[in-house]
C-alpha cells in the first residue's frame, strides 16, 4: 500500500538511492565483515526499499525503521549459514510459512498450477536448508472464526456499548497502522482484536508447534513470505514478542518478490526445481492440495462473518453474496434483509481513498455499516506491494488478472470444517471461550499520539 502524503507536512519517503540504501543495510547487518565468505554472501545484496511499504517517517520510528531494514534476505541467509557451522547450539530450525495470497503470484509467474507452485516453492526453501515449509491457511482459519465470534457478540451488545459497531476487520497491517498512528481511539476502539493469519501463525509455531517439537521457541526462527512490505511492521509489534524467550512471533517476513529474487540470483527456474509436499503442523503429516477462503482477493472475512451473522443471529442461510458497487470497484457493500428490513448491512473498503472516506462518515455520524472489511492496497491482498508489480513499481495488471484467476479456481474451505483447528481449540487452547483463546489469538489495538490532525491527510 502506498500513501502520497501522510500528514500536514509532505510525505518524506526514503529515497531509491542505492549507495544511501546500501549503507545503511550493511550498517544494520548482523554480520561485522570479519565472518568468512559463504556460498549466500552473493545473494545478500537485495534491497529492500521503504519507499515499497507504507511507513514513511512521519508514522515509522528511526528504530523501526532500522529493523525493517533487518528483515531481509541477508538475516535470512545468516540463518541458514549459522546452521551450516558446528557449533550445534547456535543453530535454528528454520520454518517459512507462505501466504494464501502469495501462491497465485508464483502460479501465474512461472505458468504453473497452485500445487504444482507450493510444492516446487516448497522444494526451493527446503533446498536452501529450510527445514519446515507451512500453509497458514490454517492461521486464517482461527482468525476468521474468531472475528465470526466477536461481530456477532458486539451486535448484540450494540445497544449497550457506544463502540460496539461497526466492526473493522484486523487482518491487513497496512489498515492497522494507519489507523493506530493517525486515526483517533473513536476508530482503533472499533477494530476487532482477532489477530491476523499471520501473527496467529507465529502463535502457532512458536507455541503450538514448538510444543510438539520439544522446542523452546527461540530456538525457531520463524520467516513469513507474504504479498506486501507492512507485514513487515505487523512482525516488530510489541505485542507479538514473547520477553519470557526472547522470541518473536514472526522473526522475518519476506516478499513474494523477495523470494524471486533470491531464484534469480541463484539462477535457479521454478520449472526445474524438485516438487516436494507441503508440511502440517501436525505430527509427520503433508498437506494436500491448496485451498482458501471465500473472497476474492483476500480471506474472505466479509463473507464468512456476513453468513456467520446471518445465521446465528437471524437464523437466515445465505448461499450467494450479491455485492453492489457504490463510489468505485473497490467500494462495495453487501446487505441482509428480513421481513422488509435491512438487518445486516457489510462493506468492503480497499484503498486509502475509500478508507478515508469511511472514516469521515463514521466521524460524523452518518455510518451506515455494522462491519467493513479493511484493506490498504486497491485490489486487495493480491496487488500487494511485495508482488505483481513492474520494474518501475506499477502494479502488473496482466499479472494481477492472471493471479485472480488462478485464486478464484482455488476451492473453498470453511473454517468450520477444519477438524484441525476443533481439535487445537480444545487439546491446545483449553475450550473456544478460554482466557488462553484471548492471550492466543486476540490483542488489542489504539491510537498512538501523533502531532498532526489525520483529517489534513492528502490523497
Amino acid at each position: 500500500m502506498k500513501c502520497e502524503n501522510c500528514t500536514k507536512k509532505e510525505c518524506s519517503k526514503k529515497q531509491k538511492n542505492d549507495e544511501t540504501q546500501s549503507t545503511s543495510v550493511d550498517a544494520l547487518s548482523s554480520n561485522d565483515g570479519s565472518e568468512e565468505k559463504n556460498e549466500f554472501d552473493t545473494l545478500a545484496n537485495a534491497k529492500i526499499l521503504l519507499s515499497d511499504c507504507l511507513a514513511c517517517d512521519s508514522c515509522m520510528t528511526l528504530e523501526e525503521g532500522a529493523r525493517v531494514f533487518q528483515q531481509n534476505q541477508k538475516e535470512f541467509f545468516r540463518i541458514l549459514n549459522l546452521n551450516k557451522k558446528c557449533d550445534t547450539s547456535k543453530h535454528k530450525v528454520l520454518a517459512v510459512s507462505l501466504c494464501p495470497q502469495s501462491l497465485p503470484y508464483f502460479a501465474a509467474k512461472f505458468n504453473l498450477s497452485v500445487n504444482e507452485a507450493a510444492k516446487r516453492l516448497c522444494g526451493f526453501l527446503k533446498s536452501l536448508g529450510v527445514h519446515y515449509v507451512f500453509d497458514t491457511t490454517i492461521a486464517a482459519d482461527f482468525s476468521i472464526l474468531e472475528s465470526q465470534r466477536e461481530f456477532v457478540q458486539r451486535y448484540q451488545r450494540r445497544n449497550q456499548e457506544e463502540h460496539a459497531l461497526p466492526m473493522f476487520a484486523s487482518a491487513c497491517p497496512g489498515w492497522i497502522r494507519y489507523a493506530e498512528r493517525v486515526l483517533t481511539n473513536l476508530v482503533t476502539s472499533h477494530i476487532c482484536t482477532a489477530k491476523s493469519p499471520q501473527q496467529i501463525m507465529g502463535s502457532l509455531v512458536k507455541g503450538y508447534f514448538a510444543r510438539q517439537q520439544n522446542l523452546s521457541p527461540d530456538k525457531i526462527f520463524h520467516v513469513v513470505v507474504a504479498p506486501c512490505y507492512d507485514k513487515k511492521l505487523e512482525a516488530l509489534r510489541e505485542d507479538f514478542y514473547t520477553a519470557l524467550y526472547n522470541s518473536a512471533e514472526v522473526d522475518c517476513v519476506l516478499t513474494s518478490g523477495e523470494i524471486v529474487q533470491i531464484m534469480e540470483q541463484k539462477n535457479v527456474s521454478m520449472k526445474d526445481v524438485t516438487e516436494v509436499a507441503v508440511d502440517s503442523l501436525f505430527d509427520d503429516l503433508k498437506e494436500g492440495d491448496v485451498v482458501r477462503h471465500e473472497g476474492k482477493r483476500s480471506d474472505g472475512y466479509l463473507e464468512h462473518i456476513f453468513k456467520h451473522a446471518a445465521k446465528e443471529l437471524f437464523g437466515m442461510d445465505v448461499k450467494e453474496i450479491t455485492y453492489k458497487a457504490l463510489k468505485n470497484k473497490d467500494f462495495q457493500e453487501v446487505t441482509l434483509e428480513k421481513d422488509g428490513e435491512t438487518v445486516l448491512r457489510f462493506a468492503a473498503a480497499y484503498g486509502f481513498r475509500n478508507i478515508q472516506n469511511m472514516v469521515l462518515k463514521l466521524k460524523k455520524g452518518k455510518f451506515l455499516y455494522h462491519f467493513v472489511e479493511v484493506l490498504a492496497c486497491p485490489g486487495g491482498c493480491l496487488n500487494g506491494k511485495g508482488q505483481a508489480q513492474t520494474e518501475d513499481g506499477k502494479p502488473d495488471r496482466a499479472l494481477l488478472a492472471q493471479m485472480e484467476e488462478v485464486y478464484t479456481a482455488i476451492p473453498v474451505r470453511l473454517p468450520e470444517t477444519n477438524l484441525h483447528v476443533q481439535r487445537m481449540y480444545q487439546d491446545w487452547l483449553e475450550g473456544t471461550d478460554s482466557r488462553k483463546v484471548q492471550d492466543t489469538l486476540h490483542t488489542t489495538y489504539s491510537a498512538v499520539n501523533q502531532s498532526t490532525s489525520s483529517l489534513d491527510i492528502k490523497w
